[in-house]
């Protein structure tokens, strides 16, 4: 039954054009540009692939997980979908379990996708450890994603608000987070989002863990605690509109 519900939401998935655009084709179009304009500069000693290929890696992970998984929760509930659900022969652990799934597989290919574009366009050398550890710790920031993003569609009720936010959080996400350019050259204010942005702290990470330069220093210590305090929130939130469902 899992299987057969994983293949269905994969087809629709692949049939929805707003997903597709914001989730498979601007995060690697944006790669390629900002790669041609500023792919010879180096960013605190790395380069531009090693800087900004985990980037646009975890820029693919925030736009399926908010777009696709938490945006559909929203369409679900508001189309009625929800209801049709409780009437069907397909579990509620199912449906779920095959979302996270899908998200899980999509982001994963959207990791092998930048990665490949990394290798053939900016001399991205593949090392199969730091691979390894950094596939492991993108699988973490999907969880904290995943978990993240059905705390925050679960308070919405209406389709174009829930769409409004998707859209204004993503270029939020791209200037504040570190994808556009390095956050030390954006003005002050940029700054000052950047350090309550959770995908700041995320992307920071993972540049680190991907090119093995992760040190548990003070810095390191306040961005992990921050965003696992944001899980502790998101779970107790996704616990209490639950318990208002039932």
């Amino acid at each position: 039954m899992l299987i057969t519900q994983l293949k269905y939401d994969l087809l629709m998935f692949s049939r929805e054009i707003f997903y597709l655009v914001f989730s498979v084709f601007v995060p690697p179009a944006a790669y390629i540009f900002m790669g041609q304009l500023f792919g010879d500069q180096s960013y605190a000693g790395l380069s531009y692939a090693q800087t900004y290929t985990p980037s646009y890696i975890l820029l693919i992970t925030f736009t399926v997980v908010f777009f696709a998984y938490g945006f559909d929760q929203v369409t679900h509930r508001t189309t009625g979908v929800e209801k049709r659900i409780r009437l069907s022969p397909v579990s509620k652990t199912t449906l779920l379990l095959s979302s996270i799934i899908r998200s899980t597989i999509i982001t994963s290919l959207g990791y092998v996708l930048i990665y490949a574009i990394g290798m053939v366009m900016y001399d991205l050398q593949f090392r199969f450890m730091e691979a390894l550890a950094s596939y492991g710790f993108f699988i973490l920031l999907n969880a904290a994603l995943l978990i993240m993003a059905s705390a925050i569609y679960s308070f919405f009720k209406n389709m174009n608000s829930a769409l409004v936010f998707s859209i204004v959080s993503f270029q939020v996400v791209m200037f504040t987070g570190g994808f556009a350019m390095p956050i030390n050259l954006m003005p002050k204010f940029i700054q000052v989002i950047a350090d309550f942005n959770p995908l700041y702290h995320m992307n920071t990470l993972f540049i680190a863990v991907w090119n093995g330069q992760l040190i548990l220093d003070n810095s390191t210590l306040l961005s992990i605690g921050y965003i696992l305090v944001l899980v502790i929130i998101s779970l107790v939130v996704i616990s209490i509109m639950n318990k208002r469902k039932n």
